[in-house]
């Protein structure tokens, strides 16, 4: 009798490995819904491609996940958006809300 895939007969076991920057809660209260919304729509507007006014509203989601502790607050660059200081997070931040009437 021998095993699918295993020359020998054994079997070996793979640790699973955890995620990099550890788990958070899914958004099940629909708290960041509206920016998920206008990423997916931006991204479907440009074909996936990484166009930078998606990217801003990718930023604009993170910063609603850590706004309402879905997340660890973590900065900017950590997270991939070395190019946006904090004065232009702030103001992208500020304009999204009355956007969104948040």
């Amino acid at each position: 009798m021998s095993t699918f895939g295993s020359p020998g007969g054994r079997q070996q076991m793979s640790r699973p490995s955890p995620p990099e920057r550890g788990s958070f809660p899914l958004d099940h209260d629909g708290e960041c819904a509206t920016f998920i919304k206008e990423y997916l729509t931006c991204l479907k507007g440009v074909r996936g491609t990484n166009a930078e006014e998606c990217r801003k509203l990718s930023m604009n989601y993170l910063e609603c996940r850590m706004d309402k502790n879905l997340m660890a607050r973590d900065e900017r660059k950590n997270l991939g958006f070395a190019k946006w200081g904090n004065e232009a997070d702030v103001a992208m931040r500020a304009q999204s809300k009355d956007n969104n009437g948040s």
